[in-house]
């Protein structure tokens, strides 16, 4: 209780001080997180910081539930694939771009490869949260919102064949079902979708019949709960399903704008804990062992993200403003690529220390740069509609 004290303080006093200069509330609380952890004080223990991880499967849960929420039917027909492409083509660019990199500094391919498959993935948890502040709403905004939704699929797609390639290349000596592993992570974003469709449509019938505010809130966590403990239990995606239980619910029940509306008041010290503790497992030493590799692994994955995110806007004849400015808010990669960085210890297990050294470095990077990046972006595009008068305003988000 102590620490969850503290961190709630710790990210109130930081929300505020970055508000007060102009800086987005979410760099506060990761900065605040940082201070408590192993880059400085070391007041919040590594054991302390694990045993809090339900915060961030809470906070992950009902970001991905509220996308699912803005998915009504008539949108989906007015984008129709359109981000479904654009995911496709900036996840796998930034894949190829690390992967072909590190190969031709003549790192190992099994490694190269994983690293690649690593890269696709996004996790624009700040990103979301940081247009949510200043209410963004235009063609940006509304793209990023559908496009962070299935990189998700996409990156597992990805890291999917590229373990299998990688445990071909590495010869464990293990029989290897070519067609199962490639069909896998498939499988496992499709029973991702029918999890959230099936819980979203039994959802629609408590809610129906519950009349007062607390019940209805009270049934909202419920079902997100139950949506993420169902997908972890069954180890596939809990953002997916998440995600597809807001989608069906908002397309067929009255009650789901009010979800939202209580969604947004449940969740701000929630999401306050979520970029703390994430600040608080970073650790600034590890930076100056990154070495070429890191350098490598970080400019190309921006390289690739920005660049096929623009191609893909291009294919699908999106506005210009997409094009030139949607890139840059898919950074961010903590959440799926801290996820990834486990799996691939057991696969490559040799280079466990150096995979993870590498992200998380990159990780660093992203966190802290991605919300001001994401600030300047919607300034320049107008998508901004209402900047907080001062800071206490900012930092109540």
């Amino acid at each position: 209780m102590f620490y969850v004290a503290l961190t709630l303080l710790v990210g109130s006093l930081f929300g505020r001080l970055a508000a007060m200069i102009k800086l987005p509330t979410v760099t506060g609380y990761i900065f605040g997180g940082l201070l408590l952890g192993p880059s400085f004080f070391h007041i919040m223990p590594e054991n302390v910081v694990e045993s809090m991880d339900i915060i961030s499967e809470i906070a992950l849960a009902f970001i991905s539930f509220t996308i699912g929420l803005s998915f009504k039917a008539s949108y989906l027909r007015r984008v129709g694939l359109t981000p479904l492409i654009i995911a496709a083509l900036e996840s796998t660019l930034a894949a190829v771009l690390v992967a072909s990199s590190l190969f031709l500094i003549g790192t190992d391919p099994a490694f190269a490869l994983i690293m690649g498959a690593i890269a696709a993935a996004t996790a624009p948890t700040s990103i979301l949260l940081v247009m949510k502040e200043y209410r963004a709403k235009g063609p940006v905004s509304e793209m990023l919102k559908s496009v962070a939704a299935l990189d998700d699929a996409t990156a597992l797609i990805l890291f999917g064949f590229s373990s299998t390639a990688v445990k071909i290349l590495v010869n464990t000596g293990e029989n290897i079902n070519i067609l199962s592993s490639i069909f896998q992570p498939i499988f496992s974003v499709f029973l991702s979708l029918a999890i959230g469709a099936i819980i979203g449509f039994i959802m629609k019938y408590p809610l129906k019949y519950t009349k007062t505010s607390g019940q209805k809130l009270t049934l909202l966590i419920a079902f997100v709960f139950l949506t993420s403990s169902v997908s972890v239990g069954l180890g596939v995606s809990e953002l997916l399903a998440a995600m597809m239980t807001g989608t069906v619910l908002t397309n067929i029940s009255s009650d789901a704008p009010q979800m939202g509306e209580f969604s947004d008041r449940f969740t701000p010290p929630i999401f306050l804990m979520f970029f703390v503790l994430a600040g608080a497992q970073l650790n600034i030493h590890i930076i100056p062992t990154v070495g070429l590799i890191g350098i490598m692994y970080t400019v190309f994955r921006i390289v690739g993200k920005v660049t096929g995110a623009y191609f893909g806007s291009l294919l699908m004849r999106t506005p210009k403003v997409v094009r030139n400015y949607l890139g840059f808010m898919l950074l961010p990669q903590a959440g799926v690529g801290i996820g990834l960085i486990t799996i691939s210890a057991g696969i490559l297990p040799e280079y466990a220390d150096q995979i993870r050294t590498v992200v998380l470095s990159a990780t660093l990077l992203y966190e802290f740069s991605g919300p001001v990046i994401t600030k300047i972006v919607l300034r320049k595009t107008g998508e901004i509609q209402s900047i907080p008068s001062n800071a206490k305003e900012a930092a109540d988000f």
